[in-house]
């Protein structure tokens, strides 16, 4: 399991808001560091491993909680 070092509660948030705070979150966290982004609009399901993927994050994991999904990213370079 990775340390997570800071989390976004975006519950509640619509596209592309999750995608838009999570890139704002993760600007001042050091390469390497993990970011936990909490999400229930399904847009964040496609929305989110592409960012990552186009922003050189890395999608560590995602999983589904009771209503919403859980997503792990390290921070790239």
């Amino acid at each position: 399991m990775s340390e997570i070092h800071d989390t976004l509660d975006a519950l509640g948030l619509l596209c592309p808001l999750p995608v838009l705070k999570a890139r704002k979150r993760l600007k001042p966290l050091a390469i390497g560091e993990v970011l936990e982004v909490q999400a229930d609009d399904p847009a964040a399901l496609v929305d989110i491993p592409h960012f990552c993927h186009e922003a050189g994050h890395h999608l560590i994991s995602t999983r589904e909680e009771a209503q919403h999904q859980v997503y792990l990213i390290r921070k790239g370079a």
